[in-house]
């Protein structure tokens, strides 16, 4: 839930729009980096590397996995949205256990049960996790509709739609059956990894930027910044989905 002090922050000094541009200025750098990285896809020396192998492979998949996750910029945003505002590290465990479920589950079923989803579309949907989140943040949904949406479900569904993200990928790959289990699984510990390296990088900023004492004024401005990149995530998804 926001706090009250920054639901009511909508008229921001010059330095907080100052801080606000510069973070949106960040989040455009890194959405605008790899066109790729939006679509959940593999680079493509991963790629000729996943359809070339075959057996159990299991480090060079744990290191697929890792790498992925510390460059989903999309899975980035939503962690820090689903950080934001947590403060104790059980609470923190709690959500981004919810969301590695989530992304594990539909990962490793869309992947061995063969369940493709349309890219462009599944990573449309991850952007609106963005712009969910940056809402929820904000307080939207109390003042809007006046009530508040089960924060943990909510990030479980969208741990769902993550995992279908790369599931489909994989897919397009057409990852050999050779040791394919035990692949995805070492796969999916990669992710893990990586998740937990994104997720400390971020804690370590959030750490230092809540200490400070304009963190509460920043914050607000700093979720629709977070708002309006998810929007771009979507927009750029849907208009590859009609293009292509």
């Amino acid at each position: 839930m926001f706090p009250s002090q920054v639901r009511g922050a909508f008229g921001l000094p010059m330095m907080a729009r100052r801080h606000a541009l510069a973070f949106l200025t960040l989040l455009l750098m890194l959405l605008g980096a790899s066109g790729e990285a939006l679509a959940h896809a593999v680079a493509e020396g991963d790629k000729g590397y996943i359809q070339e192998i075959y057996g159990v492979q299991l480090i060079s998949f744990i290191y697929l996995g890792a790498k992925h996750m510390v460059t989903g910029y999309d899975h980035i945003l939503f962690l820090l949205g689903v950080i934001f505002f947590l403060y104790r590290m059980q609470h923190i465990a709690i959500y981004v256990s919810l969301f590695a479920i989530g992304h594990s589950t539909t990962m490793l079923l869309g992947v061995y049960f063969n369940i493709g989803i349309n890219s462009y579309l599944i990573d449309a949907i991850i952007g609106l996790s963005v712009v969910y989140k940056a809402l929820d943040n904000i307080g939207a949904y109390q003042r809007w509709f006046g009530f508040q949406p089960n924060t943990k479900v909510a990030t479980l569904v969208f741990g769902l739609f993550h995992g279908f993200g790369l599931s489909s990928k994989i897919i397009e790959y057409d990852i050999s059956s050779d040791g394919l289990v035990p692949n995805l699984l070492a796969f999916n510990v990669g992710v893990e990894v990586g998740q937990l390296l994104a997720l400390g990088a971020i804690l370590i900023v959030m750490g230092f930027w809540r200490r400070t004492a304009g963190f509460l004024r920043h914050a607000y401005t700093a979720n629709v910044a977070m708002m309006c990149a998810g929007f771009m995530l979507v927009g750029y998804q849907l208009t590859g989905y009609f293009i292509a």
